[in-house]
């Protein structure tokens, strides 16, 4: 749930305050990760290639120690410590800067700290590896002691920025304290750096960085991405991970505009004392790619039990699950689709309120080339042998699912919400059962999954923990596994046997709006595409299909209606608590619309089954407080007039939102109830139009609570972490 950054240069020369300023970017393009403590860790001093040869004996870069401690940010030790080679500088003892609060309060900390300790701001490094932590507190409270970087000892020997929980913590300090190593903070992380330097302190003979951190991995339990850094390897960074996401950036620059003359690959850690020197190298670790795309668009995006060993101006990839982990993996680069405006608020206050506005956007982006929405012209080909939805990761597994026992969502949180709004879509069209899933819940109880069950995980971030042990749970009881993500490479997206991309864009603002909307329209279509075999469905289908081609229209219409979800949010500020009826489809509307009042405005507000009305909730109705009823035109239509007639009869508070010339539901409601008048469209998509103008209203209520729309308090963007870790 933590956001980690780390940047590397090598004979790209960057002077101190550059350095500062990629770890805080990085660390503001990952803010939405986490935002109750920030630190980072760069170096000190340097120290010529002649001062440590002339200190040590050494010619070649193995820099051999014979004292036990660390002086004037000289690495010392009773091991040997490699040193790089070919460069003009090498870095020296790390320096931390912790800060509680946001990324900006680490700013004015770290360069308050910076000169008042008269270091150079502008002293210029050939070599170099910082590394920066965006906090979400889970063990210990937010403060600065418990933020991280952590360290093995007052010498900061060793380094540490983790994202994910370290599930064996307990045993493992417990172990420490008795080799006599102090504790200082409440995190699981901090025992991380110190089992570093335990490991590091008791080698027989010498080993490479990345080789020290796979031993150190293999007594680690839980889900975790780390970034390390140590003065006994200078100049050298190493990120791993296992559960938690983290993606690797290159970025490769030609000296003086010549090619490049040497492989920036690492192949064998054996070979890695003797590797000659390579040519100017930058890279880029983080959680997300956003932290990435405006410095390069070439990543690779890292496995579990993956350990990446930046050094010499090279990468190399291994892994502890390899069979000789002396040797590199293979590991794609891919090329991010994702541009930098995406990442920018574009003109908007706050990205909640740009992705709200995005949606018809992003909703076409969702469906281009994959809906075709005009039928074939030609008489003479059989239109019901034309394909008119055409999901290519769904394409050769359709007919597997079709003969499905049933159909299992499972989800967390709004794509959960996404899932039970397109159910009753999915039954009516393919005739399969459907089960829906809270992902922890599914665990917890240990359900039964069967080998002809088809089971769709929901995720927008596709990292989401508790959904990706559900998935492991599921494959490994056989059944079909399929992802629909809004993020290319991420643990589910990789783990799943198909599956679809919703293609949202990127979402920063933590309460999900634009993806929930997407994620909708990807299961609406699944459905479209599993019933394409039916005759009898064609009509349904054909409806469907031209109400998703009008739903950017008619969302450009609902943004419309923002000043008035302004006023509406004026009269509401003060109030302390916000029910919301549903029915049918809509259920999930309600759900959401609750949802989103609690994340970002702050108050209590509950989304409620209209047809559980009259079995406890009536309790709570009187004339003081705010209903809002979701009475659009679909099946549930007359029960929801029976409901406001119910509620009227006890003075409720009304606000009814209804589709535009609905003159049942106007009369109904005149004088006193005010109206959320929505465009009408089938009602298989009608609950994509009918949360927006809740998102708006959501919206405003938390900026008149004078609240932080796009970092709620006690929330993340991606939950990467369980209580199992």
């Amino acid at each position: 749930m933590c956001g980690i950054f780390g940047y590397y240069n090598y004979k790209v020369t960057r002077d101190r305050k550059t350095i500062l300023e990629f770890l805080f970017t990085g660390l503001r393009r990952l803010e939405y990760r986490g935002y109750d403590s920030a630190g980072i860790s760069i170096d000190s001093d340097t120290i010529t290639q002649n001062a440590a040869s002339a200190a040590t004996g050494s010619a070649n870069g193995v820099v051999h120690n014979t004292s036990n401690g660390t002086t004037n940010g000289t690495a010392a030790s009773k091991s040997p410590v490699v040193v790089e080679d070919g460069s003009s500088t090498y870095t020296c003892t790390p320096i931390v800067i912790k800060s509680s609060g946001k990324i900006d309060a680490l700013v004015d900390q770290a360069y308050t700290e910076l000169r008042s300790g008269d270091v150079d701001l502008h002293a210029n490094f050939d070599s170099h590896a910082g590394i920066a932590h965006t906090r979400w507190a889970t063990h210990g409270q937010p403060s600065t002691i418990n933020c991280h970087p952590h360290v093995s000892d007052d010498k900061h020997e060793f380094v540490v920025v983790h994202n994910g929980i370290i599930t064996n913590y307990k045993p493992l300090k417990d172990f420490l304290v008795k080799q006599k190593m102090t504790f200082e903070s409440e995190t699981d992380t901090e025992v991380i750096p110190k089992l570093c330097m335990y490991v590091y302190n008791n080698l027989t003979e010498p080993l490479a960085f990345s080789e020290l951190i796979m031993e150190v991995m293999t007594q680690l339990e839980g889900a975790y991405a780390l970034l390390i850094k140590s003065s006994h390897y200078p100049g050298e960074l190493v990120a791993c991970k296992r559960g938690s996401p983290l993606i690797l950036g290159i970025k490769e620059t030609p000296v003086h505009n010549l090619k490049r003359t040497s492989s920036s690959l690492i192949s064998d850690l054996r070979e890695i004392r003797k590797r000659p020197a390579g040519e100017a190298f930058e890279a880029f670790v983080a959680s997300d790619a956003s932290a990435v795309v405006e410095h390069t668009k070439r990543v690779i995006v890292l496995e579990d039990n993956d350990v990446v060993h930046l050094c010499k101006g090279a990468y190399g990839i291994f892994n502890v699950g390899h069979s000789d982990r002396s040797l590199a993996v293979p590991r794609v680069l891919q090329t991010l689709e994702m541009e930098v405006n995406h990442i920018m608020k574009g003109g908007y206050n706050h990205f909640m309120q740009k992705e709200i506005h995005e949606q018809p956007e992003s909703i076409t982006e969702t469906m281009r080339g994959r809906v075709k929405f005009v039928p074939s012209p030609n008489k003479v080909v059989d239109p019901y042998q034309t394909r008119r939805i055409t999901l290519g990761g769904l394409s050769d597994h359709l007919s597997s699912i079709r003969r499905g026992r049933r159909m299992v969502f499972v989800a967390c949180g709004t794509s959960f919400h996404a899932c039970l709004a397109c159910r009753q879509t999915v039954e009516s069209l393919t005739d399969l059962p459907v089960n829906l899933e809270l992902a922890s819940d599914l665990l917890d109880r240990r359900s039964p999954i069967f080998r002809d069950d088809m089971c769709v995980f929901v995720s927008q971030s596709g990292e989401t923990a508790d959904t990706m042990h559900a998935l492991h749970y599921a494959k490994d009881r056989g059944a079909l596994c399929i992802g629909i993500t809004n993020t290319v490479g991420s643990a589910i997206a990789r783990h799943t046997d198909c599956g679809v991309h919703i293609n949202a864009g990127c979402e920063i603002g933590v309460a999900s709006t634009k993806a929930y909307t997407s994620q909708m329209v990807v299961i609406t279509m699944m459905a479209l595409a599993l019933s394409e075999d039916s005759i009898a469905k064609r009509p349904k289908r054909d409806a469907v299909i031209d109400a998703l081609g009008s739903l950017p229209a008619k969302l450009r219409r609902v943004l419309k209606l923002d000043a008035q979800m302004q006023q509406l949010a004026e009269e509401l500020k003060h109030e302390t608590s916000l029910l919301v009826f549903g029915r049918g489809y809509n259920y999930a509307t309600a759900l959401e619309a609750a949802l989103k009042v609690k994340e970002v405005a702050l108050m209590h507000s509950e989304g409620i089954l209209a047809g559980e009305m009259k079995h406890g909730p009536l309790a709570l109705v009187d004339e003081n407080m705010p209903i809002i009823v979701i009475a659009t035109r679909d099946r549930m239509h007359a029960k929801m007039q029976s409901i406001i007639q119910q509620l009227r009869a006890r003075s409720a508070r009304l606000i009814v939102l209804c589709n535009e010339g609905d003159d049942a539901i106007a009369d109904l409601c005149s004088p006193k109830c005010r109206l959320i008048q929505v465009p009408e469209v089938d009602e298989c998509v009608q609950a994509i139009v009918n949360i927006v103008p809740l998102q708006l209203l959501s919206y405003h209520l938390t900026l008149l609570r004078g609240h932080n729309v796009d970092q709620p308090r006690n929330l993340a963007k991606s939950v990467t972490v369980t209580e199992e870790g």
